[in-house]
């Protein structure tokens, strides 16, 4: 009889423990939203000329990802929109002519973004790596590219406007 009491008040416990994990909410995904000018004081475009200004919008209704871009630099003005999801599947969007298919995935709180395609005639891979900060300001996106002209790596720091 003290077994079989000690073996319920063990299973009790073991069930109570249970019920109490399963209602602790799912940490939330960071939420992306927002207007974002880059940096260019804390990024690192590495070999690759950073733009002299951009802004990205992004709507982040996840898993629906948009982002409307505004850049200039000496590729000159830029203005065009990307249409993402952040469930895996492989979505195409077309900048300045050219055609490129992403995915995107989250890798704990953040976002992964692989890419490929052409620009003027050069076949690349890209992956990107988006952490927001803690207190929610600042976007740095992790780059790593990857074409018949070699390899370069790129941090991009946008604050929050």
């Amino acid at each position: 009889m003290l077994l079989q009491t000690r073996l319920a008040l063990k299973l009790s416990h073991i069930i109570l423990v249970c019920l109490s994990v399963a209602a602790i909410p799912a940490q939330a995904k960071p939420n992306f939203s927002g207007t974002w000018k880059v940096d260019s004081g804390k990024s690192d475009f590495g070999p690759i000329p950073g733009p002299d200004s951009q802004t990205d919008k992004i709507d982040h209704q996840d898993p629906s990802l948009k982002v409307n871009v505004v850049s200039s630099g000496q590729m000159g003005d830029m203005t065009y929109d990307l249409a993402y999801t952040t469930d895996g599947k492989e979505v195409t969007n077309t900048v300045a002519g050219n055609e490129f298919k992403s995915t995107v995935t989250w890798d704990g709180d953040a976002l992964v973004v692989e890419t490929k395609g052409a620009f003027n005639g050069t076949d690349f891979t890209a992956k990107d790596r988006w952490l927001i900060s803690e207190d929610g300001k600042t976007l740095t996106v992790e780059r790593h590219f990857n074409s018949s002209m070699g390899e370069a790596d790129q941090k991009v720091v946008y604050e929050k406007q």
